[in-house]
């Protein structure tokens, strides 16, 4: 009888040990958090400083247009077009033909209103070449270059021009300050400012 009891206490012993080093200590083990995967870029960083110019460029355009400022809005488009003359298209060597040529034509797009709008006189045409370049940002140049910079979004205007054409513009940011109707616009003055809505968002991929 004592034999049986001493094996069964050493049984014991030996389930409970494994209890405490396998399941206990692991319960009291604090888990280490989860490391995210580093996002690769695809682009170099002079692809991508570039990039970063070009929208900044016509940020700056956009903001000049809220505040019917055409000196202000040629300046920025002047900037935009030094942009594009350095555009290190090189770096896209490495992807397909068709890549490449849809990213030459919206360049040469880009250039071409930006010239255009650097010849109006009057605003509202000025406005127009504007949303041209708006248009061939978005999406085509977005998407076929990869985007790689920070978050963008794009509204659209459903009274643009002659108060029945819509028209779009991209933002750093989701609040409407419209570049169509502007802060001094002849008719509304700035009664319109807030007309807009977010339509889809920029991001990098």
């Amino acid at each position: 009888m004592a034999r049986k009891v001493f094996l069964f206490l050493i049984i014991a012993t030996v389930l409970y040990a494994i209890y405490w080093f396998a399941i206990k200590r692991k319960e009291a083990r604090p888990e280490r958090p989860r490391q995210e995967s580093v996002k690769l870029k695809k682009h170099s960083e002079r692809f991508n400083q570039s990039t970063d110019s070009l929208v900044n460029a016509y940020l700056s355009i956009k903001n000049a247009f809220i505040e019917s400022d055409t000196a202000g809005a040629k300046r920025g488009t002047a900037n935009l077009i030094a942009v594009l003359d350095n555009f290190p298209v090189d770096d896209l060597k490495n992807d397909s033909a068709m890549v490449m040529e849809t990213i030459q034509g919206n360049l040469t797009d880009l250039k071409s209103n930006a010239e255009s709008l650097l010849k109006q006189t009057r605003i509202t045409e000025m406005r127009q070449d504007f949303s041209a370049m708006t248009e061939v940002m978005y999406p085509s140049f977005f998407t076929a270059i990869n985007y790689e910079g920070s978050k963008l979004y794009l509204i659209n205007c459903p009274m643009a021009f002659n108060d029945d054409v819509s028209a779009n513009w991209i933002s750093n940011t989701a609040e409407i300050l419209n570049p169509y109707l502007g802060k001094d616009h002849p008719k509304y003055k700035a009664g319109m400012l807030k007309c807009g809505e977010v339509k889809d968002s920029v991001v990098a991929k």
